[in-house]
């Protein structure tokens, strides 16, 4: 049993497929498929189940997949800090996020870490939603996650940094554009342009519409809230959406209009690791200027 065994059969448990892994790693599916097979000769046990569209872990695939992952993340790691501690202040901090996160939440944070740590190599990694950057971070050698805090994963440590109060966004011509507030019978039978169920945020919003018994009318699904703001700009519906730095401010005389909604509680965001006590003395402090950052833009806001 080696190393390569054991990442090739993590691969293959993920992607569900061995020819999926035998594209990632430019190899033939034959060898993709002599890691599995050795693992299996060893632990004396059949690890993948064949399904007609692919391959699923076995009850014992299962537990040496997770175990495997585990270990195979934090010998990562440990070489990731091995390496910062030869390369001093020239390595690297790798991320992963959302498609309009670093505009909102680290733009700021970016700068400053440029300017201290210039010969540091800031890299991300763009997912299309929280549970995503989970697989991510889990997956491969990432530092960071930015998410949107949720319930316990495993193998994952949440940290919140801000709470995002919930407004709706909406034209300056449309009749509740007035309202000093909106409160949640208001939202009754409107249209809205909803975030997809599957995104933590999503879920979110939709159990508080639930608890509250807010039945909104069915609009559009996107993907991430900068979409969800624009398709309320031009008119094509109603956006609940968290406030997020970088949102027009009430009163700017621009064509949208965002009132608050007290009445929904905030959605936390923030980091995600594998383990903050391991975490490269590099990736903790860019972890830190973005809160930093994020704290103040609330605070002033």
């Amino acid at each position: 049993m080696t190393l390569d065994d054991l990442r090739v059969f993590v691969a293959v448990c993920r992607a569900g497929s061995l020819s999926a892994v035998a594209r990632d790693l430019s190899c033939t599916q034959s060898a993709v498929s002599q890691h599995v097979k050795r693992l299996e000769r060893e632990t004396g046990v059949s690890l993948l189940e064949r399904q007609p569209r692919g391959v699923v872990p076995t009850a014992a695939g299962r537990i040496l997949c997770d175990a495997a992952a585990d270990g195979i993340a934090g010998l990562d790691l440990a070489l990731r800090r091995v390496g910062d501690l030869v390369n001093g202040e020239s390595g690297s901090v790798r991320i992963t996020t959302g498609g309009t996160t670093v505009r909102h939440f680290m733009a700021e944070a970016i700068v400053s870490f440029r300017r201290r740590y210039p010969e540091v190599s800031l890299e991300f990694q763009t997912e299309t939603s929280s549970r995503g950057c989970f697989d991510a971070l889990k997956a491969s050698n990432l530092d960071l996650a930015w998410i949107t805090i949720g319930g316990p994963v495993r193998g994952i440590e949440q940290r919140p940094v801000v709470e995002l109060p919930w407004v709706l966004a909406i034209r300056s011509d449309d009749p509740l554009a007035a309202r000093p507030r909106i409160d949640p019978p208001d939202l009754t039978g409107i249209h809205l342009v909803r975030l997809p169920p599957n995104s933590t945020s999503g879920a979110h919003l939709d159990a508080v519409f639930a608890e509250l018994g807010i039945r909104a009318g069915s609009g559009t699904s996107v993907a991430d809230w900068d979409t969800a703001l624009l398709l309320a700009e031009l008119g094509l519906g109603h956006a609940v959406v968290p406030a997020v730095p970088g949102l027009p401010a009430p009163g700017d005389g621009g064509p949208l209009r965002l009132i608050p909604i007290p009445a929904l509680p905030p959605l936390s965001v923030g980091w995600a690791v594998r383990r903050w006590d391991a975490l490269s003395p590099l990736a903790r402090a860019f972890a830190d200027m973005v809160a930093e950052s994020g704290t103040k833009t609330r605070t002033t806001a």
